[in-house]
């Protein structure tokens, strides 16, 4: 039997065990449990401007690759920005939307992004081959694979895809014993301004403390839904684009991966950071506070994550996309990969031709930012 592609508008029509077989090393957040939280919450789905529309290749009668896809209706919430392309098509007369993309909503981290069952005999190669097709013969405008992992790369023939790359910040475990010996790591100067920046956190009565699912309880729940609506409201206007409910059903069934922390000033809380885990990576996600204090967003998202990174022993800490400020905290710059192929041939070439000047920037980009990391000579 000859190979052929399958969509499902929801994850819950896929096998749950082959699921994760397949994204063994996705992480958290491309666990079939996540996926479907965000479907029963209605954090995505056709209202939302995502729909899933996820993918599976079969041959001979067996699911043999994976990937999670959403048909779009807009361009928000993906981290990737295609403003531009949607107006060009526009401007043409052409409609960029639907498109797809292969993607964890609202969530710019990278991770394995083709799931392979195993066994299977499967070149990854034939596989983009056939999506390509596949998007053709479905009348979507394009597809787009974002924050693929160094591996999918490496091994993925990308000459009828558009490579486009970015930068983000992540911290790397050396295998510090403690926060001090992190600290050790760094100029004297850097050491002294962290110091400075913590203990500033004390001296105005703030309490940090760490939540896990064991501790967790409803009020601590709501308030960091109440937190995360704050931060979006202060950037974007709007509540954000997670639900209450999705929030509630991922402290239910992925409470393992998961660390709250919550400052408390006076014994009141007043600010939460939402983390996810699993043994290599930390993700720092969400962060909001009722009420400003100085340095507290440092505290909470950055260096409470890196003292966890620590005691837990994991390798990676990624504590979201965007903000210089992160790299003299240590965080070193990363280069961030997505592949993009539009169906109109006109357009493609031209995008293609857009992200190959793009990228010398960015990479210039990426090196300058290297150089202000804040570490010893000895320890660069």
């Amino acid at each position: 039997m000859s190979l052929f592609l399958r969509s499902y508008n929801s994850i819950s029509e896929i096998p749950k065990t082959t699921w994760n077989t397949a994204f063994a090393d996705g992480g958290p957040c491309l666990s079939h449990a996540f996926l479907q939280c965000l479907e029963n919450s209605h954090s995505v789905g056709e209202d939302t401007g995502w729909q899933p529309y996820h993918l599976a290749w079969f041959k001979d009668g067996d699911i043999i690759a994976l990937m999670p896809g959403y048909k779009k209706l807009h361009s928000y919430g993906e981290y990737i920005f295609d403003h531009s392309w949607a107006d060009a098509y526009r401007r043409y007369g052409l409609q960029y939307y639907p498109k797809w993309i292969n993607a964890i909503p609202f969530t710019p981290v990278t991770q394995q992004r083709l799931g392979i069952v195993p066994n299977k005999g499967v070149e990854m190669d034939v596989l983009m081959s056939a999506l390509t097709e596949f998007i053709a013969a479905q009348n979507l405008s394009s597809a787009h694979c974002l924050f693929l992992n160094q591996t999918e790369i490496d091994t993925l023939n990308t000459t009828e895809w558009a490579h486009r790359t970015s930068v983000q910040f992540e911290w790397y475990n050396q295998q510090y014993t403690d926060f001090a010996e992190y600290l050790s790591a760094l100029t004297a100067r850097r050491r002294r301004s962290i110091k400075k920046e913590r203990k500033s956190i004390a001296k105005q009565l703030v309490r940090i403390e760490h939540k896990f699912a064991d501790t967790l309880t409803q009020c601590d729940m709501d308030l960091f839904y109440q937190c995360y609506q704050i931060t979006y409201l202060k950037r974007s206007g709007h509540k954000g684009y997670l639900t209450q409910a999705f929030f509630e059903d991922l402290f239910a069934t992925c409470h393992e991966n998961i660390l709250l922390v919550i400052a408390y000033q006076d014994e009141q809380p007043i600010a939460s950071a939402f983390y996810l885990y699993d043994n290599n990576v930390l993700y720092g996600r969400y962060w909001g506070a009722l009420k400003d204090v100085s340095g507290l967003h440092f505290e909470c998202c950055y260096y409470q994550g890196i003292e966890f990174a620590i005691e837990q022993g994991i390798e990676r800490f990624n504590p979201g996309t965007q903000g210089e400020h992160k790299i003299l905290r240590g965080f070193a710059p990363i280069t961030c990969h997505s592949l993009h192929y539009l169906v109109e041939p006109h357009m493609h070439k031209a995008v293609q031709d857009f992200v190959e000047r793009e990228r010398p920037a960015i990479e210039q980009y990426r090196k300058e930012c290297e150089t202000l990391l804040p570490f010893n000579q000895d320890n660069s």
